[in-house]
């Protein structure tokens, strides 16, 4: 069985772009899932031989100092893209310490206008922003639309984000480049870019 970790509880954005990510290779009753607080536990993990691969967004705050700091010990094996949870900005109808604060993951702040805030506050994950409006100590937050539903007496929704399609980065310990570029050929964008060239094959001709 194959040791996958990654970052959050279940239910984190992280978690749930690792199940698409296994399902799409068709290994989910393979390999078993692995939760850390921080991407320097699950490194750790990784080159310790605790866990196999470890999944990263690519835009996390923590993805550069990762791949800098372990660079001599794991190496990236994997890239693809993957649309997140849906996504929306929600406000609190109950007022009070909190009303003037928005909590958001930093990779999300940009997704709306939070210009009705005064201060900006940061979360490592959207849970953590999510149980930050249940707890009152935000007036609104950039969360899972799921949250927003299921909360709709204690929160409107200001504006839907939807999904947002990320790059994701996948972490071994054998490196599998040699030195090369490692690209796939067959993708989508590979197509893209032959019929943009009008190189694509046309398949009556053969």
């Amino acid at each position: 069985m194959l040791i996958f970790s990654t970052l959050g509880c279940e239910g984190s954005n992280h978690h749930f772009v690792l199940q698409q990510y296994l399902a799409a290779h068709g290994i989910s009753q393979a390999c078993r899932i692995a939760l850390f607080d921080d991407f320097h536990s699950g490194a750790r993990a990784l080159i310790a031989g605790e866990a196999d691969y470890l999944l990263q967004c690519a835009v996390h705050p923590a993805a550069a100092e990762i791949t800098g700091t372990y660079r001599t010990a794991m190496v990236v094996v994997d890239a693809f893209i993957s649309p997140s949870q849906p996504m929306a900005l929600v406000r609190s109808t109950a007022g009070g310490e909190g009303a003037g604060k928005v909590g958001v993951q930093p990779a999300t702040q940009s997704y709306a206008d939070l210009s009705a805030w005064p201060t900006i506050v940061h979360e490592p994950t959207v849970l953590a922003v999510q149980a930050g409006l249940s707890e009152g100590r935000y007036g609104g937050g950039i969360v899972f639309s799921e949250f927003a539903k299921k909360h709709a007496d204690r929160f409107e929704l200001i504006e839907p984000i939807g999904t947002v399609c990320d790059a994701w980065i996948v972490y071994g310990r054998q490196a599998v480049d040699q030195g090369r570029t490692v690209v796939w050929k067959n993708s989508p964008i590979a197509r893209q870019f032959l019929n943009r060239l009008g190189l694509a094959s046309n398949p009556c001709s053969r």
